[in-house]
């Protein structure tokens, strides 16, 4: 009968090192690259938010004209939104612990960051119009944040899917 303990430290061999890859890469309850996203998207929408919230006590806003502070309602709602989404998961994974389904939870907490996502998207696009279009007139305004939504769109939402689709990521 053969010893089917391995050695402490010991090497698996090559097809078990490819069957572990494999088990790693499809394995959805690490929620590394999850916290290093959010790493990412929550200083913008935090940042956002803390602006937009000045901006209604500043002397000028007084003069915006109504159709500008719908504008502005609409970025500072979205942007609330986009912090309330994003800060979500790390809030429900405190109050949680210890989870008992990690590929679940992160399943869950992926929607919730692409919905935060979304919104955050809308609110730069529009916070680009609002800011653009005092600054530059309304055409500009409008004309770049156009340009900013499509470059979003481009970037955040139809390249990942090629990409992943022609199996380059």
């Amino acid at each position: 009968m053969k010893n089917s303990k391995k050695p402490i430290g010991a090497v698996p061999p090559v097809e078990d090192l490819s069957v572990t890859n494999a088990k790693l890469e499809d394995d959805d309850g690490d929620l590394t690259d999850m916290l290093g996203e959010l790493r990412v998207l929550l200083p913008t929408a935090q940042l956002l938010s803390a602006f937009l919230i000045t901006v209604p006590f500043s002397s000028g806003f007084a003069t915006v004209i109504p159709s500008e502070k719908h504008v502005f309602l609409a970025t500072f709602v979205f942007s609330i939104m986009s912090l309330i989404l994003l800060s979500g998961p790390a809030v429900q994974h405190r109050l949680a612990r210890p989870l008992t389904n990690r590929a679940r939870f992160k399943r869950l907490a992926t929607r919730q960051i692409v919905l935060g996502s979304a919104t955050l998207a809308l609110a730069l696009v529009l916070a680009t119009q609002l800011v653009l279009s005092a600054v530059l007139g309304h055409t500009v305004g409008n004309a770049v944040s156009g340009f900013i939504a499509a470059l979003i769109v481009i970037l955040w939402w139809i390249c990942p899917k090629i990409w992943k689709a022609s199996g380059r990521i």
